[in-house]
C-alpha cells in the first residue's frame, strides 16, 4: 500500500522522490525539497488536531482533586475560581481531605491530584511541587491582649491553653516536631478537626493558636483577634501538589495544573 501510494504520487507530479537500492530506499533532492514543504503542513495538521482534542477535554471533561482545608482556603479558592470561569463546563469534584488521606487517593487514583500543606512525605511514582509559601501566626481573642506586650516563648505556652488540628494532621505533626527541637512537648487543651473550628474556638476566648496569616489578618486589622509574638521563629510551610507522574493526565488536568504552578 505503501509503495502504490509513493508511485501513485510521483506519477502525478511527473518526479521521482526516492531512490531504491539494496541498502534501502532515500529522497531525491526533488523529495527532499518536497518533504521540506510538507513537513510544515502536517506538523500544523497535527497541532490543529491537538488543539480540537485539548478543546474536547476542556469542554467536556472533569477534574477530581482531594485537598486540606487550609490549602482550599488560602490557596486552592483562588485558582479553582480562575479555571472554572475560563472553562465552566468542566466538573469539578472536590474532596475534603487529611494529608493522609489525600496522599491515599492519589496514590490508588481515586484523584487526579491532591493540594495540601507541609510537611508532606511522598514516595515514587508520587511527586511534590510546592506551589505557594505561607506564614503562620500565633493568635488569640481580646481577652490574651495582655500576651501581645511581650514575646512568648514556645515553654511559656505550655501555662496557655492551646487550641490545634488533631493529631492525624500534618499542621498537629509541623508543631510536634518544632515544639521538640527546643525541647518542649505540645500538649493542646483543644483539639479540632478543621481550621474554621479552630478559628471559632480561638474567637470565642478558649485559647491560643497557630493560624495561616492570610486567614486572620482582616480579624486582627478589625481587632477581633490579637497576634501574639513568639520568640522562637516559626518557619514558613508551603501549600504542595502531589500527583502520580506515571498516570496519564487528561486535558482539563493538565490545564489546571499548568494553572496550579503560575
Amino acid at each position: 500500500n505503501v509503495t502504490r501510494a509513493i508511485n501513485n504520487l510521483e506519477q502525478e507530479i511527473n518526479c521521482t522522490l526516492f531512490v531504491r537500492t539494496n541498502r534501502g530506499v532515500f529522497l531525491t533532492p526533488e523529495g527532499e525539497k518536497l518533504y521540506q514543504r510538507v513537513a510544515v503542513a502536517m506538523m500544523q495538521l497535527q497541532l490543529a488536531e491537538e488543539e480540537m482534542e485539548e478543546r474536547a477535554g476542556l469542554e467536556h471533561g472533569s477534574i477530581s482533586i482531594g485537598v486540606s482545608e487550609i490549602a482550599l482556603n488560602i490557596f486552592l479558592l483562588e485558582k479553582l475560581k480562575e479555571f472554572h470561569m475560563a472553562y465552566p463546563r468542566v466538573r469539578l469534584k472536590i474532596r475534603n481531605h487529611l494529608t493522609p488521606q489525600a496522599l491515599r487517593a492519589v496514590r490508588e487514583g481515586e484523584t487526579d491530584f491532591a493540594i495540601v500543606t507541609s510537611p508532606v512525605d511522598v514516595e515514587a511514582p508520587l511527586k511534590q511541587i510546592a506551589v505557594k509559601e505561607f506564614q503562620e501566626v500565633l493568635v488569640g481573642g481580646n481577652s490574651f491582649s495582655a500576651l501581645a506586650e511581650h514575646k512568648l516563648s514556645f515553654a511559656d505556652m505550655s501555662d496557655q491553653p492551646v487550641i490545634s488540628l488533631e493529631k492525624n494532621t500534618a499542621t498537629y505533626h509541623f508543631y510536634e516536631e518544632l515544639f521538640s527541637r527546643w525541647g518542649v512537648s505540645i500538649k493542646p487543651e483543644i483539639e479540632a478537626t478543621t481550621t474554621d473550628q479552630v478559628l471559632a474556638l480561638v474567637r470565642n476566648e478558649l485559647g491560643l493558636a497557630f493560624l495561616p496569616e492570610e486567614m486572620i489578618q482582616e480579624l486582627i486589622r478589625q481587632g477581633q483577634l490579637i497576634s501574639v509574638p513568639v520568640k522562637e521563629k516559626i518557619p514558613k510551610r508551603n501549600v504542595c501538589m502531589i500527583y502520580d507522574e506515571k498516570r496519564p493526565a487528561g486535558a482539563a488536568v493538565q490545564k489546571l495544573k499548568s494553572i496550579l504552578m503560575l
